[in-house]
């Protein structure tokens, strides 16, 4: 049976369009990726496939849109069965929706902060920041990857924010592996994979965005 068209918008720093792709690399799914320009005006495709948001990423399934990067994600690992995503046993599925959730709602605007930040403003948003990466490490524990021996759900939802990384150190003056030892392992384990390797970003642009991003809001 012939894999239907698979199409993925989206823009090559956003750690959530990431997510897809490397989902997607997991599954051994070809697909046709659409660069959008976030910036200088989105494609009719996009706002006729995400009228609600409004952006990145969307995959385009045989012509019907799926939205939002962890909903994106789930649907993948439905549609292409093999291999599984999630763990087998419906507790592991629970725990893995509970950290993806955690994910969702801390790290990227925690990092935001970081880079938004000043003075004591700033302080706090490094301190919230490495208390989010260390709750993390907590779930991790002593396993390879959050569901355990295998690469998997949380694992995707996580390691493209890890390319924005850099830029955090860099505007908040520390470093993850300074703080946190065992996160920057999974880190280093994640970067073997074929899939994460291809497609996370490089975090030196990624940094160079934030500097963008950091004018076009007036703190430079």
């Amino acid at each position: 049976m012939p894999t239907k068209e698979v199409v993925l918008l989206d823009f090559w720093a956003s750690p959530f369009a990431t997510r897809v792709r490397i989902a997607l690399a997991e599954k051994g799914v070809a697909f046709e990726g659409q660069e959008e320009d976030l910036f200088g005006g989105k494609s009719e495709l996009l706002l006729n496939s995400n009228p609600i948001y409004q952006k990145v990423p969307v995959l385009l399934h045989d012509g019907k849109p799926v939205v939002e990067s962890t909903n994106i994600v789930a649907y993948v690992d439905e549609a292409w069965p093999s291999p599984p995503l999630l763990p087998p046993c419906a507790y592991g599925r629970a725990q893995a929706r509970f950290w993806a959730d955690f994910i969702d709602k801390k790290v990227f605007d925690a990092g935001r902060n970081i880079w938004m930040g000043k003075g004591e403003e700033l302080e706090v948003a490094k301190k919230d920041f490495i208390e989010i990466l260390k709750q993390l490490e907590g779930a991790l524990g002593e396993k390879d990857y959050f569901g355990g021996d295998s690469f998997g759900f949380v694992d995707i939802i996580l390691i493209p924010m890890t390319s924005w990384f850099y830029a955090y150190e860099k505007f908040g003056g520390f470093k993850v592996e300074d703080q946190c030892h065992k996160f920057s392992a999974w880190m280093k384990k994640c970067m073997e994979r074929e899939s994460v390797a291809k497609y996370l970003p490089c975090p030196q642009k990624v940094y160079e965005i934030v500097i963008m991003l950091r004018k076009m809001n007036g703190i430079e």
